[in-house]
């Protein structure tokens, strides 16, 4: 039995088949249902749904009149990521590349994420000063905060609802 991972255009490529016969089935069953979930959800790229949700997961606070949008990037260089406002929605895009130093035929898995992505959080437009947004990537981390001009936390005011 010869077993072989396809990339997304259905090439071979990859150093599977140089694996023990034995070992060979677990890594094909898990790219299989890569490549399937990835082929399955490649239609909504751009439509406003967040396809990779383990790719770019983001803690928000708020803390010191700031709130705060932390998230993480593994993988991903400085120059690589781009921060923006539009629409009252802060955008982080980027792009996620793969060693160029190592052949596609040298890999036994291909399991990390590599490509453009691009994330959006909703900014309450009232509360924020877009201008002193600032951002800082550290530790595959990106940071950015936002001014508040008064505290979201103190602004929630409970509303009680009659249940009938």
């Amino acid at each position: 039995m010869r077993v072989l991972l396809q990339n997304r255009s259905g090439s071979e490529g990859c150093a599977l088949r140089h694996l023990p016969e034995a070992r060979r089935g677990a890594f094909a069953l898990e790219s299989s249902l890569s490549r399937l979930i990835d082929e399955l959800s490649s239609g909504f790229d751009g439509v406003g749904f967040d396809v990779a949700a383990s790719f770019g997961r983001t803690d928000v606070y708020e803390k010191d009149k700031q709130l705060v949008f932390e998230t993480e990037l593994p993988g991903v260089r400085k120059e690589d990521v781009q921060v923006r406002v539009e629409d009252d929605q802060l955008v982080v895009s980027g792009e996620v590349k793969r060693r160029e130093d190592v052949g596609r035929d040298q890999y036994f898995r291909i399991g990390r994420r590599v490509g453009r992505f691009q994330r959006s959080f909703p900014l309450p437009a009232e509360l924020i000063d877009k201008g002193k947004i600032a951002a800082r990537f550290e530790d595959g981390i990106l940071r950015m905060s936002a001014p508040l001009r008064e505290s979201i936390k103190e602004r929630e005011k409970a509303v009680e609802i009659k249940v009938e």
